[in-house]
């Protein structure tokens, strides 16, 4: 049987894992994190698209079905130019945000908080324009984030400071929606929502893909109905015992098992 395959610079991926363990429960899922090269949201746009493609290539070797693109700034700068170059349906985390968040916003204004990286990109900017031309977005880039999600900082008061600093611009935008276009950034959901007011809708897009990577298997032919007892295997470019110890954190239970791959 068929794995799905998931990949994402380091352990965000793994919001997104969690959500298609909920989707999609007869599925065999192989998860990669490339923890030796993270964070991507620094990088060029040719070293994003370079790691991006050897991600890849590692999840084919273990002949997976389908690939899902969990990382945001490499769903952002990569995907578009290499989708086509793959015969193998992948998905990435920024279309089905995008969709939600067009269809949530009343005022006409959303807010995209990322990576250097994934902003720098303008792709969140430009798929939403070209959805509806009349929404104004604003955009921010919250890097710090990244560390306090992975060093479990949710609620401590220098979280709260930079989230401030990071968020002011687009509370002053007046946006009705919020895109956490990081995967990592669900676990700071408290405290951007606290920032923000309860009139702002939060996008997390992690169900949206769970479900887009569902219809695509089913589009496909290639979706598991039968119940049976399936697997989940973690592998890392780096550090497997890190991993292990964060990915409770992000996915609400512990892992048994996570290996290290060398030369990916």
């Amino acid at each position: 049987m068929k794995a799905i395959g998931v990949f994402d610079s380091g352990v965000g991926g793994l919001t997104v894992a969690k959500e298609l363990f909920n989707e999609l429960p007869y599925e065999d899922i192989i998860y990669f994190g490339d923890t030796a090269r993270v964070p991507y949201g620094i990088k060029s746009r040719e070293t994003i698209i370079k790691l991006s493609i050897e991600s890849i290539l590692f999840l084919l070797k273990n002949d997976v079905k389908l690939i899902c693109v969990a990382c945001n700034t490499a769903s952002s700068v990569a995907l578009p130019e290499i989708r086509n170059h793959f015969k193998i349906p992948l998905v990435g985390v920024i279309n089905p945000a995008v969709k939600e968040a067009v269809y949530a916003t009343r005022s006409k204004r959303i807010g995209v908080i990322g990576t250097n990286g994934t902003i720098r990109s303008r792709t969140y900017e430009n798929e939403i324009k070209g959805l509806d031309p009349s929404i104004k977005v604003t955009s921010s880039a919250c890097p710090l984030f990244v560390p306090f999600a992975e060093e479990g900082w949710f609620k401590e008061k220098a979280v709260k400071e930079v989230a401030r600093a990071y968020l002011k611009p687009i509370k002053q935008a007046g946006v009705d929606t919020l895109i956490l276009g990081c995967t990592h950034y669900p676990l700071l959901k408290q405290v951007i929502k606290e920032e923000m007011g309860k009139g702002v809708v939060l996008i997390d897009s992690a169900k949206q893909v769970a479900m887009e990577v569902r219809d695509t298997l089913g589009s496909f032919g290639l979706l598991n109905k039968a119940a049976r007892n399936c697997r989940h295997m973690f592998y890392v470019s780096d550090n497997p015992e890190w991993f292990k110890a964060l990915a409770k954190s992000f996915l609400g239970q512990a892992i048994s098992s996570v290996r290290k791959v060398d030369n990916v």
